[in-house]
């Protein structure tokens, strides 16, 4: 652009303090919102080392955008890539409306810069159109049945910079038509700084500081403080982080695709949970009183959740679905809101019997009687945690007999706990903190009267609740789950290979919580091929039982347990396995149901490793 008329530098000031000011003005009570909610209680940003990694991988990098939508993920990632590239050069070219420069386009720098840019806008450009396609013509359901309009508009506002800048870099034209480019530019450039608070694309500015101000934790609870917090209830119990991830989402919709709930009719999408806060936030405020649950979050969604955590994985801009969810559920069950015939009866059951079943103790100890399983008295090496289902359930406890048989084969001694409680692990998803200390500091009392080297259990659930959850009240456990123990110690038991084929369930709480795919895979390979499901690994399908779920009676829609029984079944191997006595359960009836006559057998890999052992006689 040749040397502007000063009146023109004059409109380009005028025009971008109109813009400036547009985007600052909508932006300044979206922060205020956010700096005005509660601090987040025992947030701390160590180890600054991780955040940075994070920071790199997940937002210059953009590792998962592209991993779980490798197309349109790299479309995505190009576009983002390109904002960077063009940083300078929309400096650059605002500059040249006041008839200065900040790079000199035939300096050694400057054609470098301006010559990478070319690439990233090309790029840019082609990914755009990709996107636009894609969300109009396309239309996957994930992304929503309305049409945005607004997302169109912005996407031709990118495609014009992208294209204006390709003219210019090109051409070098200095006439009319090269002056009518620039302008078109920049027109481009200063309407659509305004647009980003006031629509989705606010995640270009907030979803880096949502990324870098993780929890550090895959769906991490934060702790309650004091004796008035109950959890999510009015907007004054939103925290700063629930508040800025609110305003972070992109709506993609990836949650959406991979929730359960929502695949299966409920009335829960884990977006729309985010995008109600947003709403609420918008509406009312972080320091109002009025209750989260209602006009904008449906309280039946928030209990519909089965804690799988895929929501939480799947997103690319740092939400963290769960804490969110699950303090709506505190805030309503803690406040006493929340009223549900199964739910009542649950914690009944977990503050007089100390288990979800409703059992009394007796059972469980006729149970090690039979069975001659010892009692831990601190010579053992471990520690064996049976759980609810271990101890109660007839199928955990095939499970516990399994691997005990596999503990007396190697020589490895062992003991159980007399007297043990439920981990609380269903009070704590379901939103009961008075039950779950209850139960977590029960537990804890007994565990530390007898000081276990090493403990072991065959359900995941416990794993969690008692290695993460319950490090708020002072335990410090490494419990191991049977899966990795049986992958370690398996060279050790007699080989037995067959021709047989088991199709993998990964269990949610052993997957994407414990981040263990590869070791059930071990086991079952020393006995037979391991088929895999379409969903497997980090994108298993849940069970249907985590988050309480198990115990709350029938669902609305289809049932999870058989959306996933079916694919399951599908892969057409003779046996299921399993690596959670939950997952054993809810697909016990469900294998039945959707293959009848001729469903395949169900095992824990611990029953799988087990038939290689010789029989006892």
């Amino acid at each position: 652009m040749s040397q502007p008329p000063f009146f023109e530098s004059v409109l380009v000031l005028l025009a971008l303090a109109l813009s400036a000011g547009g985007f600052f003005w909508r932006l300044q009570p979206i922060l205020r919102t956010i700096l005005r909610a509660k601090p987040d209680p025992g947030f701390t940003l160590a180890p600054l080392g991780r955040r940075v990694w994070d920071f790199f991988w997940e937002v210059m990098c953009q590792a998962l955008v592209i991993k779980e939508r490798p197309l349109p993920g790299l479309a995505h990632a190009f576009v983002f890539w390109a904002f960077c590239a063009f940083a300078l050069v929309t400096v650059d070219h605002l500059l040249r409306g006041f008839s200065l420069h900040l790079l000199d386009p035939d300096g050694f720098f400057g054609r470098i810069y301006f010559g990478l840019a070319m690439l990233f806008a090309v790029a840019c450009a082609v990914s755009i159109a990709g996107l636009f396609v894609r969300r109009f013509l396309v239309r996957p359901k994930w992304l929503g049945e309305k049409v945005s309009v607004e997302s169109g508009f912005i996407a031709g506002l990118i495609f014009s910079l992208m294209v204006t800048y390709l003219y210019e870099y090109f051409t070098h034209d200095s006439g009319a038509i090269g002056h009518a480019n620039w302008w078109l530019h920049t027109a481009s450039l200063l309407i659509f700084m305004p647009l980003i608070p006031h629509t989705k694309h606010l995640h270009l500015v907030l979803s880096p500081a949502t990324v870098f101000l993780s929890r550090g934790e895959f769906s991490k609870i934060p702790p309650l403080v004091g004796d008035e917090d109950f959890g999510l209830d009015t907007g004054k119990d939103v925290t700063q982080l629930a508040a800025l991830q609110a305003y972070s989402c992109v709506e993609c919709g990836r949650c959406t695709e991979f929730c359960p709930a929502t695949n299966t009719g409920k009335e829960l999408n884990p977006k729309e949970i985010i995008l109600g806060l947003r709403s609420y936030l918008n509406e009312f405020g972080s320091q109002s009183e009025q209750p989260l649950l209602g006009k904008y979050i449906s309280q039946e969604a928030a209990f519909q959740c089965t804690t799988c955590g895929c929501c939480e994985y799947q997103c690319p801009v740092g939400i963290e679905h769960l804490p969110i969810i699950i303090g709506l559920r505190r805030g309503a069950t803690n406040t006493g809101k929340w009223e549900d015939q199964y739910g009542g009866k649950l914690f009944n059951n977990l503050e007089r019997y100390g288990n979800p079943l409703g059992l009394s103790q007796n059972e469980r100890d006729k149970f090690l009687q039979k069975n001659e399983i010892p009692v831990y008295d601190g010579s053992q090496e471990y520690l064996l945690w049976l759980g609810c289902m271990g101890s109660y359930d007839s199928q955990g406890r095939e499970v516990v007999l399994s691997l005990v048989r596999i503990l007396r084969y190697l020589n490895i001694t062992y003991g159980v706990l007399k007297k043990e409680r439920c981990t609380g692990d269903s009070a704590r998803r379901l939103g009961n903190d008075l039950a779950f200390q209850q139960l977590a500091e029960y537990n804890l009392n007994n565990i530390k009267a007898v000081s276990p080297k090493k403990m072991l259990s065959i359900c995941p659930h416990c794993v969690r609740t008692m290695n993460t959850d319950w490090r708020e009240f002072g335990a410090d456990l490494a419990v191991e789950h049977h899966s990795t123990f049986l992958a370690r110690v398996g060279s050790q038991l007699p080989s037995a290979p067959t021709e047989e084929k088991v199709v993998y369930h990964d269990p949610c709480y052993l997957g994407r919580y414990l981040n263990t795919y590869d070791e059930p895979r071990a086991v079952i390979a020393q006995s037979a091929t391991v088929v895999e499901a379409p969903k497997n690994r980090e994108r298993s399908f849940c069970c249907g039982a985590g988050g309480g779920l198990a115990f709350l009676g029938e669902e609305h829609g289809t049932r999870v347990n058989e959306t996933r029984a079916k694919e399951l079944v599908a892969t057409g191997a003779s046996t299921v396995g399993v690596a959670c006595p939950f997952c054993n359960t809810m697909f016990k009836d469900a294998i039945k149901t959707v293959s009848p006559g001729q469903e395949p057998k169900l095992l824990d890999i611990a029953q799988i490793a087990a038939a290689r052992l010789p029989v006892v006689q």
